[in-house]
């Protein structure tokens, strides 16, 4: 479970640099919306499909998880530029 957390953690800041350097200066929110829900297809159904523990969940608040977090990084995105 740890070791679960830490790698959550570390693709999740992988994902925030990645989205710090691609998003827009302009509607910022909704691109990191957008881009949520991209990785979300990636994560889900390339990544997720392969493994067992993340195949079983309810994709559905997966997806709204990762539509949160891009919305969220675009709003952080927004103050701090």
């Amino acid at each position: 479970m740890v070791a679960g957390g830490a790698a959550h953690v570390a693709i999740s800041l992988g994902w925030g640099v990645v989205l710090s350097a691609a998003l827009p200066r302009r509607h910022t929110v909704i691109a990191g919306a957008v881009a949520g829900v991209a990785i979300a297809a990636l994560d889900l159904g390339v990544v997720g499909r392969r493994l067992p523990a993340i195949r079983a969940l309810d994709w559905r608040p997966q997806l709204l998880d990762h539509l949160a977090y891009g919305a969220i990084v675009g709003a952080v995105l927004t103050r701090r530029r």
